[in-house]
């Protein structure tokens, strides 16, 4: 006797209202009051990061945020720390700006110090120089690592010269020259109001936010706008590159240029993702095939629609596994990709994945700094208001069909980018390249 499949439960839609502001200094605030939430979040985003490094001084972005809390002009490192620590609080910068937490109503103490470190940091000479030197060993240790090489190698192999396809926190190469001058010029250059999105969540009032940011950050330069500059992703071609270490293991990561988050098939990406390479468990085909069946490795994984930006990001594959499981890995990896792209998924994995994703996705937004995090995220993709309630909708339309077109379209699985660090070859890796990918692998530059 059959059974009607189950009906499956409505999803339920993460209530996230958002009110924007202006503020009189041109940056743009965007506050989602949520009533009853036990912790206050706020997110400063700063349009830029490492893409206006300094030719050879790479990592000065990620320098000029990650020191902001190291002293202002009116409190000391040691002072903002006294202040947050009985609030259970804190504040860190990156090279886009920065985020920090607080618990229950102290929600202007975390403003005033953000406004603080945005506006007057001091960059103490020894402070900095001793952050620079834990920077350089801290790149020193990834210099050796055949992981991080690997995740290295394959950026570059994807974006070519730009800079997606650099490390945000530079390298052994430029940080040693980068001194406290050179990121006092650089916060007064590029950390301008106008290029900056600020996000607060939390039990607030959204008018007394903005009056309270409008007053703090009335001083603050609006600088310029950035200019969009045009790019061309490098041509879909294989590509491989090696990093030779003597390993136990072979750390490989195999993919491509990937896509915007505004495409129009991201929806669709999501789902093939969960089926192809990102489901939980034992549910999605790659893991089945390559950890279960084949015994190559514990840890292994595929997606497209997880590093989707303001610019594409990049279909990428990781597995780590012994050195004479490669070619088998990589060829597991395409054969997978290849029969997404030949054959329907079937009725079960179709369900097993939209259930997925429609019963998780509200518990996504559950944290006050998950949410000031996606609401930067909207913003920055102009992602619109109803954009949640319409992805879920999305998820709901999605057909078996639907997963077979967009792997057509956005997986190439002929012209993949191949990565490996371990104790294998370069020639070794570009014979297993043009053997299951076909054509002539090209070298990384």
């Amino acid at each position: 006797m059959t059974h009607p499949p189950l009906k499956r439960a409505a999803a339920a839609v993460p209530r996230l209202p958002i009110e924007r502001f202006t503020l009189k200094c041109g940056a743009t605030l965007l506050v989602s009051p949520r009533e009853g939430a036990p912790v206050c979040a706020v997110q400063l985003h700063l349009r830029g990061g490492h893409s206006l490094d300094p030719a050879g001084r790479e990592g000065t972005a990620y320098l000029t945020g990650n020191l902001v809390d190291q002293g202002t002009a009116r409190h000391a490192e040691e002072e903002i720390a006294g202040l947050l620590e009985p609030t259970g609080g804190s504040l860190t910068g990156d090279s886009t700006g920065i985020s920090g937490t607080v618990a229950g109503g102290d929600w202007k103490l975390l403003c005033e110090l953000l406004c603080e470190m945005t506006l007057e940091p001091t960059y103490p000479r020894d402070k900095t120089e001793r952050q620079r030197k834990r920077l350089v060993d801290r790149l020193t240790i990834e210099d050796d690592d055949p992981r991080s090489q690997a995740t290295r190698l394959f950026k570059r192999l994807v974006y070519g010269d730009h800079w997606l396809g650099q490390p945000d926190y530079g390298t052994l190469a430029t940080v040693p020259s980068i001194r406290r001058n050179h990121l006092v010029s650089f916060h007064k250059r590029n950390w301008c109001a106008r290029r900056a999105v600020i996000a607060f969540c939390g039990d607030v009032d959204p008018q007394k936010v903005r009056r309270f940011l409008d007053r703090r950050l009335r001083g603050w330069d609006g600088g310029r706008d950035l200019k969009r500059r045009r790019w061309e992703p490098p041509k879909l071609e294989p590509r491989v590159g090696v990093f030779k270490a003597d390993r136990q293991q072979v750390h490989v990561y195999l993919g491509h240029i990937g896509i915007r988050r505004r495409d129009a098939d991201y929806a669709a990406l999501v789902v093939m993702d969960y089926i192809l390479g990102t489901g939980p468990g034992f549910t999605s085909r790659i893991t089945r095939r390559l950890r279960d069946e084949l015994g190559l490795a514990y840890t292994v994984s595929a997606s497209i629609s997880s590093s989707a930006g303001v610019l594409p990001g990049a279909f990428t594959a990781y597995i780590g596994t012994s050195p004479q499981h490669v070619a088998t890995a990589i060829e597991g990896f395409l054969r997978e990709i290849r029969r997404i792209q030949d054959e329907p998924v079937s009725p079960e994995e179709l369900e097993l994945a939209k259930s997925y994703l429609l019963g998780s996705f509200a518990l996504g937004f559950e944290r006050s700094s998950r949410r000031a995090q996606y609401s930067i995220f909207a913003e920055r993709t102009s992602l619109g208001d109803d954009h949640l309630a319409e992805l879920l909708a999305a998820f709901q339309r999605v057909t078996a069909e639907d997963v077979r077109r967009v792997a057509r379209a956005h997986l190439h699985p002929d012209t993949p980018c191949v990565a490996a660090a371990g104790p294998i070859t370069r020639r070794e890796l570009d014979k297993i390249v043009r053997r299951v990918a076909g054509g002539r692998a090209r070298a990384s530059s």
